[in-house]
Order: structure tokens, then C-alpha cells, then sequence
């Protein structure tokens, strides 16, 4: 039997915040004689929220894991359907759910994360026959407390200091491990957005469709820094990426890259909708009344992503439509794909290099 020190080495060992639920999940099954473990995360899109399952683990073998970008948000439960793990994110304390007296089966449940993450929210959820016993509750709860300090630290690895959005680094991890990369999870094989079980370290080459990146600029950036200073210029970063929070989904990955530059990676099912999302932003930006600054305007571009592409090649091609964007008079969202099919570019071969036609 693994101990509880194997568990927490391997908690503590991830690089990769998608795998941290997995592996607490595990642990606690591993650990405790109980029937499933449940972690369910709340996801937020358009003002609504909902449950999703990141993992769902049983004793007897098999489980899924979830991939929150390929997932369709608007078929997960509301939070109201799930009324138990609601009380139990809005209490802050452990929730008991009995129906065959005191002894009998029972349903444990526990806030994942602590009350000051107002931006993540969560429940573990332990199935079991009989009531946990207080050692075994003790030992849920220094999981979690490991769990929370390695997502805590890997998150503020991850982070842009200035924004809080995800920074370039964490580009290149999210893309292969999101987009090129697909868990082999626990029954081998991902359907519709869950990985059934297996090996969570063995990964197999595939890209899922419909994925998408795409980069914003802050058009004429320099100028408002040379008028009005850096420290404005900071305060227009931050104004900009909370309205990209705004926009888009709690699940879609928002990027700096550094100065007035943002990325995007996201799954959806066409490029219509991914050009209605960027158009969202754009006319949200433009809209808006910096203070002191005024109105100020965004360039952006999207491309789909390919099995051949890395995220250099992928954002070569975002950064091509920006600058067809920024040429033809700035406050726009270019498709890199309708400039390839309309002429204006050719198709990025596999170096990344592209040819504007002028």
C-alpha cells in the first residue's frame, strides 16, 4: 500500500497545474476505504456559473478526467443543481450528506480551495459506506493544505506580475499539453473533452480540432507611454486585461507577453464564433474611457491551430494578421485563415515564415 509519504512526493513533484486535482484525487483513494472521490470545479462563462467534474476516481477501477477547454459549458449543471457542494463552498466547512443513519454510507464533502481565492472555487467530494473518521477527515485536509500551496506556487510561477494573466512561459506548456497533447488518462482515450483512466504521465501525440490562438496589441502603445508616462501606460495594461477577463471565458487561457501584448488560447467550435469573441474585446476596448488617456484602440488576430504547428509558428501567424490589422488602420480582429483564403497572405509553412502580399 502507498503511504501517505509516496502521495505527498507526488503531489509536490508536478510542473503542471492540470495535473494537481488528478493527483489529489488519487491520493485520497489510495489512502482512504472509500468508494469515489470527486473533485468538481465551478466554471464561469457569460455570468453564469456551473459544476464542472475535473476528476471523478471509483475504487473498483475506471474514473474520467475532465479538460476544461473542450468541455460544452452549457451542458454542466448549475450550481443550483448540485444544492450539497453549493452550501459547502458557501459555508467554508465540511458537509455530511446521510440517508441510511449514522453508520451508514455517506457522502463527505470538502471546499477545495480556501475562502481568499474569490477566482477559484471548488469541492472535493469523498463517496464512502460508513462516516469518515476524524484521522481520516485530518488527512483530507493536509492533502488539500499540500494541494493548495503547490497550486499556489506553481500559479504564481505561471503569472505576469503586472496583470495576473497567465505569462509567455506558461504559453509553451498549456499549448502542448492543452492542444498538441492529450492525457492518456485513466481507460485510455479522451471523448468529448474526458480522459478515461491510465497513466497520467503518458502522454500520445493529437490535436484535438477547433483550437484557436490569438494575440492583441494596444494600438499607437508607445505614444500614450511617451505623453503620459509608464506608470499610466501600467495602468492601461491593467485596465485592458481586466476587460479581456470580462470577455472571456474562466476556462479560455489569457497571456501577457509583456508591454501591450495578450494572447488567447481556446477551444471553440468554429472560427465565426471565435471572431465574434475577439470582436467582443475589441469594441469592449474601444468603448471604454481610460482615465486621463481617453479612448484607446486594440489590434488582434487569431489563427486555428495545427497538428504541425508549435507556439512560435502558431504565433507567427497571429502576430501576421495583427500587422494586416495595424496597416489598414488599426481597431480591427483579423482571421489569419480569411487572410490566407482571401489572397492577402500565403500559408505559413512549417519555419513560421509568412508573405504579405502588397
Amino acid at each position: 500500500m502507498t503511504s501517505m509519504t509516496d502521495h505527498l512526493l507526488k503531489l509536490t513533484d508536478h510542473r503542471d497545474r492540470d495535473l494537481l486535482e488528478l493527483t489529489l484525487s488519487k491520493a485520497i483513494l489510495g489512502l482512504l476505504p472509500i468508494q469515489r472521490v470527486v473533485v468538481a470545479r465551478v466554471m464561469a462563462e457569460g455570468g453564469q456559473k456551473r459544476w464542472l467534474e475535473v476528476t471523478r476516481l471509483d475504487a473498483k477501477g475506471g474514473g474520467k478526467v475532465a479538460d476544461p477547454l473542450r468541455v460544452d459549458f452549457l451542458t454542466l449543471p448549475h450550481l443550483d443543481d448540485a444544492p450539497d457542494r453549493t452550501r459547502c463552498l458557501q459555508s467554508g466547512e465540511v458537509v455530511e450528506i446521510a440517508w441510511a443513519g449514522e453508520k451508514g454510507p455517506r457522502i463527505t464533502m470538502l471546499p477545495l480551495f480556501s475562502d481568499s481565492r474569490s477566482n477559484d472555487e471548488g469541492v472535493i467530494e469523498i463517496h464512502s459506506d460508513m462516516p469518515l473518521s476524524p484521522d481520516a477527515v485530518k488527512m483530507v485536509e493536509q492533502l488539500r493544505h499540500v494541494y493548495r500551496n503547490m497550486y499556489s506556487l506553481l500559479e504564481y510561477s505561471d503569472r505576469d506580475a503586472l496583470t495576473g494573466l497567465l505569462n509567455r512561459k506558461s504559453l509553451d506548456d498549456a499549448f502542448y499539453s492543452a492542444v498538441l497533447e492529450e492525457l492518456d488518462g485513466v481507460v485510455g482515450g479522451l471523448e468529448n473533452g474526458v480522459a478515461l483512466s491510465g497513466s497520467d504521465t503518458e502522454r500520445r501525440h493529437r490535436v484535438p480540432a477547433n483550437y484557436w490562438l490569438g494575440t492583441v496589441r494596444i494600438d499607437n502603445f508607445f505614444a500614450i507611454n511617451d505623453k503620459f508616462g509608464h506608470t499610466m501606460g501600467e495602468e492601461v495594461i491593467l485596465l485592458v486585461a481586466r476587460i479581456l477577463n470580462n470577455t472571456f471565458r474562466t476556462y479560455d487561457y489569457l497571456y501577457r507577453f509583456g508591454g501591450e501584448h495578450f494572447a488567447v488560447l481556446m477551444h471553440c467550435p468554429d472560427e465565426a464564433l471565435v471572431f465574434a469573441a475577439f470582436e467582443r474585446f475589441r469594441s469592449g476596448v474601444a468603448r471604454y474611457n481610460f482615465p486621463q488617456v481617453g479612448n484607446l484602440t486594440v489590434s488582434c488576430g487569431f489563427t486555428s491551430v495545427m497538428a504541425t504547428d508549435t507556439p512560435g509558428t502558431a504565433l507567427g501567424k497571429t502576430d501576421q494578421a495583427i500587422e494586416f490589422a495595424q496597416k489598414n488602420g488599426c481597431n480591427r480582429v483579423c482571421s489569419h485563415l480569411e487572410l490566407v483564403r482571401s489572397g492577402v497572405v500565403t500559408n505559413v509553412p512549417a519555419t513560421g515564415e509568412v508573405s504579405m502580399f502588397q
